[in-house]
């Protein structure tokens, strides 16, 4: 049986028929039964593909370990994380991304509730896997590192999953990338890049930069809970 809910012509499948019955019912009901809500989870879950998400996501955090074992000039040691991080980034944003379209936002309040928390569980499972990578090894900006680039990268992201689509979420990942590399080049090639909003060329412990990355993830956070990312799917017929 195949978690998809379309099938190769973009159509919705059965199980994501299954997941608007499930939420449409739940807005019916004022307290939903465990085994109900439970069987939302599940299919909001296979839907946005979490299960290969978290693949994806441990996976990161497996090649950055392996990836420490080797030596790096401090270019490269300040790059590494960074390409990580990214790429954990961009596979969280890409789980926004509706199967069901409109049908699915009338289905019922539950759905913020489900975004909010599918895409705060992989985000701190991301910070979890490459923050214990880096474990009794040298991780360029340790935890808090970690912790405040995937969340920067993570809410650019969802940004762009509410402006362009689920589906090209992983621009905004990918560009910043771009960014962020060339403002640690320009570490070692003055004039250096000093805006807080090029979070990763700045110390871990600078407040603005800190401030800027959680302020792009509390609002792409709030954006993706309300809205969902902006998808469209072609009805049968």
């Amino acid at each position: 049986m195949t978690a998809d809910v379309k099938n190769a012509s973009g159509h919705v499948g059965p199980e994501g028929a299954g997941l608007t019955a499930s939420v449409a019912g739940l807005a019916g009901r004022s307290r939903p039964g465990w085994r109900a809500l439970a069987r939302v989870v599940r299919l909001h879950a296979a839907s946005r593909r979490v299960p290969g998400a978290a693949a994806v996501i441990i996976g990161c955090g497996v090649a950055l370990r392996i990836a420490l074992i080797g030596h790096w000039d401090a270019y490269g040691a300040l790059q590494l994380p960074l390409v990580v991080e990214s790429l954990a980034a961009a596979t969280i944003a890409i789980t926004t991304a509706s199967p069901l379209g409109e049908a699915e936002r009338v289905a019922g309040r539950w759905l913020p509730a489900l975004r909010l928390a599918t895409t705060l569980a992989l985000t701190a499972l991301a910070v979890l896997a490459l923050s214990l990578a880096g474990y009794g090894a040298h991780l360029s900006g340790g935890t808090l590192g970690v912790l405040r680039n995937v969340a920067g990268v993570t809410g650019l992201g969802l940004l762009c999953a509410v402006l362009l689509g689920g589906g090209l979420a992983w621009t905004g990942p990918t560009g910043y990338l771009i960014a962020g590399v060339y403002g640690l080049y320009t570490q070692w090639h003055p004039p250096a890049i000093t805006t807080p909003w090029l979070w990763p060329a700045r110390p871990t412990h600078d407040l603005g930069a800190a401030l800027c990355a959680g302020m792009v993830f509390i609002v792409g956070l709030a954006l993706v809970t309300m809205r969902g990312a902006w998808d469209r799917v072609r009805e049968p017929g």
